[in-house]
């Protein structure tokens, strides 16, 4: 599938993907994890969580981060790590944990420091304002973050889960 979309899109273009196509991987999960946590925020928001956006906010982060973790383990990542699974999960869900604090950082200030919340603003402002700081700014700092913490941290060592099959001589 990978190998048809880079294909399909157009030269100088197609090299930096085939270049990158792991960070191109990550987007990608990080694309529909984003559309993951954006539903359930919204969802949660606008519903049971209504006076609550912070804690909608971090249950919604928390349940992509569940998808992202095995998307990205298997596809985006998946020839790197190495380490045992139980190991490499606990440092993916630390490190998604202080993204958590990464991504809602923005939201917060936007509510709590900017007060740009009702009734201090009108309730259209508000919703505009948690849209960008939740789901556009926080998102954005929050994949930065994870970016570089996961080739750091998580899946440090590249090719390590490639399976290589050597072919075997035939015998005389």
């Amino acid at each position: 599938m990978v190998e048809s979309v880079l294909l399909s899109i157009p030269q100088p273009y197609r090299a930096l993907a085939i270049k990158h196509r792991e960070l191109v991987k990550f987007a990608v999960v990080g694309g529909t994890t984003w559309v993951i946590d954006t539903l359930v925020f919204l969802v949660l928001k606008s519903g049971v969580l209504e006076s609550k956006p912070l804690t909608a906010k971090v249950i919604a982060v928390l349940v992509a981060t569940i998808v992202s973790y095995v998307l990205n383990r298997e596809w985006s990542f998946r020839t790197r790590g190495g380490r045992e699974r139980h190991h490499e999960a606990a440092l993916f869900f630390i490190i998604s944990g202080l993204g958590v604090a990464v991504y809602t950082a923005p939201l917060a200030i936007s509510r709590y420091l900017l007060d740009l919340q009702v009734p201090a603003v009108s309730m259209f402002t508000q919703e505009v304002a948690d849209f960008v700081s939740g789901q556009i700014l926080g998102v954005l700092a929050g994949m930065a973050f994870r970016w570089w913490a996961f080739r750091r941290f998580v899946f440090p060592d590249t090719d390590v889960r490639r399976q290589v099959v050597e072919p075997v001589p035939p015998r005389d």
